[in-house]
């Protein structure tokens, strides 16, 4: 393993003497596992507003088999050698997540973490420090240094970033980039999910995307999902499936759930952006989906079978759970009661309340006001 690391740090070295590409902007989300989150939509935005010579997009992943599909970016497989001369030739590095120590910034390079939730339940970082690894917050500190710019999607997280994410630096307070596809307007985009998804457009969608747990306890997630879609076709009308999306951590105890009937699993599906643009519904639990899904003003409900154990346990709450919008259970039975007993009207007064509390920045244009940025910093 050392050797490893010192023919990685001796190869990394090398690509550093070589010039830096002025026009390259090298992008990875979730350490390569997906072409997924900010990153994605900052790529998009780039390539439908700049024309094509602008800039040089690079992407890293860890299987390329499913990207060929993928136009107008070039592809790398993360820890190769062209992984390590691309990564060190670009001027900008953008990605989701903390860099590991193998990511030395040059001088004349500029890092954008654009972190992979607009505002979040579970504390993050330094307000949840006792339940992080030491070697994570030693690397999270290192990451924070390297950094140039972090992205808050309201103000209410511009608060936590100052107070727990180890770092002085500037704070643009722009909006999420992976938030802007919710406001678009493209009337195709249904059919395009619906016909990846293999669904029929006639159907609605409930979306259940829980967080992970320390311990990877998938029992938790074990619903009566026949129950929520009679539950759900009884008080909004119309034919429903459940989609399942577990937290990327969890992508191998998922295939513990198979597809059956009105259930489908879709945890490798790659963008959970797109799931929440399409579907008429979400239940989850402390995941921060709920705050992307706040900004359709579509109904969300909670559920926490083990909330005090979590609490506990696991992490705490920016919020008590009375605080937010949405209606919360602890019990199947008092989930599909929230369900059956939702009123549209208050539930949307109070997401305007939410919305105001947190002074959200979201409005679809946060993609363009980063890249402005990143214009600037290019000069």
């Amino acid at each position: 393993m050392i050797k490893k690391y010192l023919a990685l740090s001796i190869i990394y070295l090398f690509n550093m003497l070589l010039p830096i590409k002025k026009n390259k902007i090298f992008l990875f989300s979730y350490y390569g596992s997906q072409f997924g989150c900010s990153p994605k939509y900052i790529t998009e935005y780039i390539l439908k507003t700049y024309p094509m010579d602008k800039y040089d997009l690079v992407w890293a992943f860890n299987n390329l088999n499913d990207k060929e599909h993928l136009s107008g970016i070039r592809k790398v497989k993360v820890m190769s050698l062209r992984y390590f001369y691309e990564l060190c030739t670009s001027k900008i590095v953008i990605t989701n997540f903390r860099t590991t120590d193998l990511f030395v910034k040059r001088k004349n390079q500029y890092y954008i973490q654009t972190w992979h939730s607009s505002l979040r339940l579970k504390q993050i970082e330094k307000d949840t420090e006792e339940t992080l690894q030491q070697n994570y917050i030693e690397m999270a500190k290192r990451d924070s240094l390297k950094c140039d710019l972090l992205l808050s999607g309201c103000e209410y997280s511009t608060k936590i970033f100052k107070r727990a994410f180890w770092y002085e630096g500037e704070i643009l307070e722009c909006g999420t980039p992976a938030n802007d596809l919710l406001f678009s307007n493209d009337m195709d985009f249904k059919n395009t999910v619906y016909k990846r998804l293999k669904i029929s457009t006639d159907y609605k969608l409930v979306l259940y995307a829980p967080t992970f747990r320390k311990e990877s306890n998938i029992s938790v997630y074990n619903l009566d999902f026949n129950g929520i879609l009679s539950s759900l076709k009884q008080k909004f009308g119309g034919k429903w499936k459940l989609l399942l999306r577990l937290h990327p951590h969890l992508s191998t105890e998922s295939q513990k759930f198979n597809n059956s009937g009105d259930f489908l699993n879709v945890t490798l599906y790659d963008d959970v952006q797109e799931l929440i643009r399409v579907s008429d519904v979400l239940v989850t639990d402390y995941s921060s989906v709920m705050f992307s899904f706040l900004l359709t003003k579509k109904p969300c409900f909670l559920y926490m079978p083990d909330l005090d154990n979590y609490l506990k346990n696991d992490r705490k709450l920016y919020f008590d759970i009375d605080e937010l919008p949405f209606a919360s259970a602890v019990t199947c039975f008092e989930l599909l009661k929230n369900i059956t007993d939702f009123n549209e009207e208050d539930y949307k007064s109070r997401v305007l309340t939410m919305l105001n509390k947190i002074n959200s920045f979201e409005d679809g244009n946060a993609s363009k006001r980063l890249m402005y940025k990143i214009d600037k910093a290019i000069g």
